[in-house]
């Protein structure tokens, strides 16, 4: 059951996302007990809120408030998905099952989560996963402090192969090819699909 006084996000992935939407609301004089990915607990319930201006603040700033309980297990599973994978320096991504991750974290069966992610994003789960583990390749390639063998095992793929027959399906280039032409080719993690 939602809390009253508990907001969902649209497109919150990242720290300063987070940052972003904090100031936005003290703008508004919005008090809030926490906020982290994709939700913000606040101190009034919902409907003593100015909504609507929250609404039009956090557009402008490319998020969007979300009211649909299908919308919020959807943004509840991406976030889920790329928050463990920006962890891949703490935790060992090829021991993380994402199915039972998701079904902890959401509370809701994966056979369930599965075909709604499914039929709401228009891809599966597993290749949202992919598409999230290979945007992290491509920032670490840029970053040029790890080899492709370093990147592969970091992000829990079982051979540098698997990783660059991925790299190649999803993106079209070789990794190498990639790093050549690096300065364009990077998407945002909220505009994956």
């Amino acid at each position: 059951m939602a809390t009253p006084n508990k907001l969902y996000i649209k497109n919150m992935v990242c720290p300063r996302c987070i940052k972003v939407v904090g100031e936005e609301l003290e703008k508004l004089n919005v008090k809030f007990s926490s906020i982290s990915l994709g939700e913000v607990v606040t101190e009034k319930p919902k409907e003593k809120l100015p909504l609507k201006k929250i609404s039009k603040a956090l557009l402008e700033n490319g998020f969007e408030l979300i009211e649909n309980s299908k919308s919020k297990l959807i943004e509840n599973m991406k976030n889920t998905i790329i928050s463990t994978i920006q962890q891949f320096e703490e935790i060992d991504l090829e021991r993380i099952n994402f199915p039972q991750l998701l079904s902890k974290n959401i509370g809701k069966e994966y056979s369930y989560l599965s075909p709604l992610f499914s039929k709401t994003e228009g891809i599966t789960i597993e290749h949202y996963i992919i598409l999230q583990k290979i945007e992290k390749t491509k920032e670490l390639i840029k970053y040029d402090e790890l080899t492709l063998s370093e990147i592969a095992y970091k992000l829990g793929y079982s051979s540098v192969q698997h990783l660059s027959r991925q790299f190649k399906n999803t993106t079209g280039l070789t990794a190498s090819q990639f790093k050549s032409n690096i300065s364009n080719l990077r998407k945002s993690i909220d505009s994956i699909k």
